[in-house]
């Protein structure tokens, strides 16, 4: 791929970024924190993690002029988080690589990825509510480097 793409540059730092910041949202959480129910209505950080799985999976196979959706199933917790680096690395992959992008950047960003975003941040607050909250952080300091998308993050720089 070439260097010079800004649109797949920024699409594989946004996805370090929500390497860091959803492996910063699960780590260290329990496995029974996978089925937290803040109330009745509301999806568990399981499913919810799940669905951040299907949205990778869905913009990785658009990237690639495949469109495929495929709602899985819940895993365990940790089959779960494997499974969100394991489609983080791949779409990265893809991104890195010299095959032609067969969906406009901006609409990969502004659906499936935007929804990971924020779909991390409910885990986030699920960890807060279910007792469990992670700390604060200044993420413009934090050491998220472009294709650096596995479970293996850098250490926070500055939390409070």
């Amino acid at each position: 791929m070439s260097q010079s793409d800004p649109a797949r540059q920024l699409l594989r730092h946004t996805l370090a970024t929500l390497a860091y910041r959803g492996g910063k949202a699960v780590r260290g959480a329990p496995d029974s924190f996978a089925d937290f129910h803040a109330s009745p209505e509301t999806r568990t950080p399981g499913e919810i993690l799940a669905h951040i799985g299907d949205l990778l999976e869905w913009a990785s196979s658009m990237a690639q002029g495949q469109q495929r959706w495929h709602a899985s199933a819940q895993l365990p917790w940790p089959e779960e988080i494997g499974r969100f680096f394991t489609a983080l690395e791949a779409f990265d992959a893809y991104l890195a690589s010299d095959g032609p992008l067969q969906a406009p950047a901006e609409k990969l960003l502004q659906a499936p990825i935007a929804d990971a975003l924020t779909h991390v941040g409910q885990i986030a607050l699920l960890r807060r509510i279910a007792g469990a909250p992670i700390r604060a952080e200044n993420y413009y300091v934090a050491k998220i480097a472009t294709g650096s998308v596995t479970a293996d993050q850098p250490a926070p720089v500055q939390e409070f």
